[in-house]
């Protein structure tokens, strides 16, 4: 859904990607996708269809063999489990890793602030992490990505390890963000949890290392039979 004329332009364009592991199998060959604007993308697939080595490559962790990403939004890798993202003993600590350098004290005190109350967790600014949720610890991951000043957001099956309230209110919390006005966020999303597909902007089953059409969350979701519980990886 290339933009024309005074259209704006895609949040997110991939263009042919190519990637190889170093054994020499083929995760990603001709891997094509464009998110044609801000909003909650949904992709779903089975175990090695690609899926999580895409977020790694959009968000400069691996480098492609072949093919371009184009995008003006900074990205953020959201990963399955916070724990391997979460690295300090408060809320205040671990959010300050993400901000920009060269704040002075109080900048950096009502940007983590602001973060937290992004992701509704204002009275947990000094709360040792280790006391947190999954739920919690799971914002606290998506807080650290917006302290980043991140409007792309790769969530690679964020919901994974939560009960289903806290799946619940990750959802509904990138769901706001991706609404928000102004400057609204730019999410894909992993996910094997069909349920899920209902609250998209759209989705797309991902194969052999290409990436389908997006459709209808719901139209997807009636045209496949469940995936298989537990962690897809990808």
């Amino acid at each position: 859904m290339a933009g024309s004329g005074n259209s704006p332009r895609p949040p997110l364009q991939v263009d042919r990607l190519a990637y190889s592991w170093p054994n020499g199998q083929i995760a990603l060959q001709h891997c094509t996708l464009q998110i044609p604007r801000p909003g909650l993308w949904m992709l779903l697939g089975t175990n090695g269809s690609g899926k999580s080595t895409l977020l790694r490559l959009i968000s400069g962790l691996l480098s492609p063999r072949q093919g371009q990403i184009h995008t003006a939004l900074k990205p953020a890798l959201v990963f399955q489990n916070p724990d391997h993202q979460l690295l300090l003993p408060s809320c205040f600590s671990d959010l300050l890793l993400s901000l920009p350098t060269g704040l002075a004290a109080s900048e950096r005190q009502l940007a983590a602030e602001q973060a937290l109350e992004q992701v509704g967790l204002s009275d947990l600014i000094r709360r040792p992490i280790h006391t947190l949720s999954g739920g919690q610890k799971q914002r606290l991951a998506i807080a650290g990505a917006l302290a980043s000043g991140a409007e792309l957001l790769l969530l690679d099956e964020p919901t994974a390890l939560l009960d289903p309230d806290s799946q619940d209110e990750v959802l509904d919390l990138i769901r706001t963000l991706t609404q928000r006005q102004p400057r609204p966020l730019t999410a894909l999303w992993i996910t094997h949890r069909l349920r899920e597909l209902d609250r998209c902007d759209g989705a797309a089953l991902m194969e052999r290392g290409q990436v389908g059409p997006w459709l209808d969350g719901a139209t997807l979701r009636n045209r496949l039979s469940p995936l298989p519980d537990g962690p897809a990886k990808g």
